[in-house]
C-alpha cells in the first residue's frame, strides 16, 4: 500500500467510525496537531498511539459529521497533503461547521507519522462557543 493509498484507508476508517482500525494504521511515534483556540475541544497536540485515540475519539463524540469530502491527495516523498470540505455539527451548542480543510501527513513505513490539521478554525470555535 502506497503513502496515498494508505490515507485513503484511514478516510474510510474515520467515515465508519472506527477509532481502534485508525489508530492501528498509525506510527507508535504518531503526533497529531490540530490548530485552534481550546473551545474546539479536539485541539491541540496529541503524542503516541493513546494521543491519537484520544484525539479520533474527541472528534467523533464532539461532532455529528455531514460532509466529509476528501477532494484531492497530493502525495511527494513522506507527504500526503489532502484537500477537501466538511459540514459538521457541534454537538454540544447545535452550531454548524463548515470549512474547506488541508491535512499535511508525514508517514513513515506506510503509517501515519504526523497530521496537521488547517481549516476555518474561526468557524469552528463560533460553532463550539455557542454563538
Amino acid at each position: 500500500m502506497n503513502n496515498v493509498e494508505a490515507t485513503q484507508e484511514i478516510f474510510v476508517r474515520f467515515g465508519r467510525g472506527d477509532v481502534p482500525a485508525i489508530v492501528e494504521m498509525m506510527h507508535p511515534d504518531i503526533v497529531i496537531d490540530f490548530y485552534g483556540p481550546s473551545v474546539i475541544p479536539y485541539a491541540g497536540h496529541y503524542e503516541g498511539k493513546s494521543g491519537a485515540t484520544r484525539f479520533f475519539d474527541t472528534v467523533l463524540s464532539s461532532v455529528d459529521i455531514h460532509q466529509f469530502d476528501a477532494e484531492e491527495f497530493i502525495a511527494e516523498r513522506d507527504k500526503v497533503i489532502v484537500t477537501g470540505h466538511l459540514r459538521l455539527t457541534a454537538r454540544s451548542t447545535g452550531g454548524e461547521i463548515e470549512s474547506d480543510f488541508v491535512h499535511v501527513i508525514t508517514l513513515r513505513d506506510g503509517k501515519w507519522l504526523h497530521f496537521r490539521d488547517f481549516m476555518n478554525t474561526a468557524v469552528a470555535a463560533a460553532a463550539f462557543g455557542g454563538r
